[in-house]
């Protein structure tokens, strides 16, 4: 018995052993076989190019928008004060730092370039990714919102609400994402953009419209989740919380749902990574997310291959960081 007891956990290791090796062998040769492939193809992979695309300097020059004599020029502070006058007007050019093209008393005409200073943008695939992440998070917040309080409606026993969160459910989930964006920014983004400014209000920027497709969007499979969630709590939680004296929504919001919640946790993260993903329709109104800003790359640059997979890597470095939050938050509410 005891050299059975011994023996068969040391089978099972070298079991996990080999596959594991084998796990390692197979994904090696997909890597190779895919760099074998590239190879045979005519490109020049051009990596040294990519990290422009999150962080460049540029260098910008001040040019005159006049003819006439540079009269002065004096410093204030960091920055370089030009005085150009045509002996009528006199422009002020203020060039950060003592970069200067010019002296005084040298005669300068319109478009020429007085001095020239650095400055550090954000590259395309940063921007992109940072108006991902923004639309993401603002989106799963009242995601969350619509999601909760339209579940709660779906199981209630008020016939406005229940029949309220059905149709809303079915509407939404029976009809593809990329429809309803259109339908939000071409239509009644256009009714009521042109609304607020017969009202002489503002205009609502685009952002918002992607913004409230995918939080609606989202909202209808959260509330599915949500229902499921609550409905798997047994009926005589809320039987027995009621008896102690507790209205239903205090014993939901007390008893049922801090249970649910630990239930819903994993379908919330698996719906709230597809809306990142599903993010990436909002190019078509014109939001320069994560996928358009490499499409706009790949457009200038001419660098299909590199792009697209930094593009790849970038949403699943933001997807896997939701992803471990949401474990943290799953051990979290279990040790509670």
């Amino acid at each position: 018995m005891n050299e059975t007891a011994t023996v068969e956990p040391k089978k099972e290791f070298d079991r996990n052993t080999i596959w594991t090796a084998a796990y390692v062998v197979a994904l090696i040769a997909v890597c190779l076989g895919f760099y074998w492939a590239t190879t045979q193809t005519d490109y020049i992979w051009r990596w040294n190019r990519i990290p422009k695309y999150f962080y460049y300097v540029d260098t910008i020059n001040v040019n005159t928008e006049m003819e006439g004599e540079v009269t002065s020029i004096t410093k204030k502070g960091k920055d370089s004060v030009v005085i150009v006058s045509d002996g009528t007007d006199s422009e002020y050019y203020t060039v950060p730092g003592s970069n200067l093209n010019v002296s005084q008393g040298e005669t300068v005409f319109m478009g020429d370039t007085i001095g020239s200073y650095t400055e550090g943008k954000m590259g395309l695939l940063l921007e992109g990714t940072l108006i991902t992440i923004e639309v993401s998070i603002i989106s799963i917040f009242f995601g969350i919102l619509i999601g909760l309080f339209t579940g709660l409606s779906r199981i209630s026993s008020n016939p406005f609400l229940k029949m309220s969160a059905i149709t809303y459910i079915e509407l939404i989930r029976g009809t593809p994402l990329l429809v309803q964006i259109m339908i939000w920014y071409f239509v009644l983004g256009t009714i009521l953009n042109n609304l607020l400014i017969k009202a002489g209000l503002f205009q609502i920027p685009e952002l918002w419209f992607g913004v409230a497709s995918l939080a609606i969007f989202a909202g209808a499979y959260v509330a599915e989740i949500v229902r499921a969630g609550i409905q798997s709590i047994h009926k005589g939680q809320m039987e027995a919380a009621r008896s102690l004296g507790m209205t239903k929504v205090t014993a939901m919001r007390k008893i049922i749902l801090p249970q649910a919640f630990k239930r819903i946790l994993p379908p919330l993260a698996g719906q709230f990574i597809s809306l990142i993903k599903d993010s990436s329709l909002l190019g078509v109104m014109a939001i320069r997310e994560l996928t358009k800003a490499t499409r706009e790359a790949v457009t200038t640059s001419l660098m299909p291959y590199e792009l697209w997979f930094v593009c790849g890597v970038l949403y699943l470095v933001i997807t896997f960081t939701l992803s471990m939050f949401v474990q943290y938050l799953e051990k979290r509410t279990a040790e509670a």
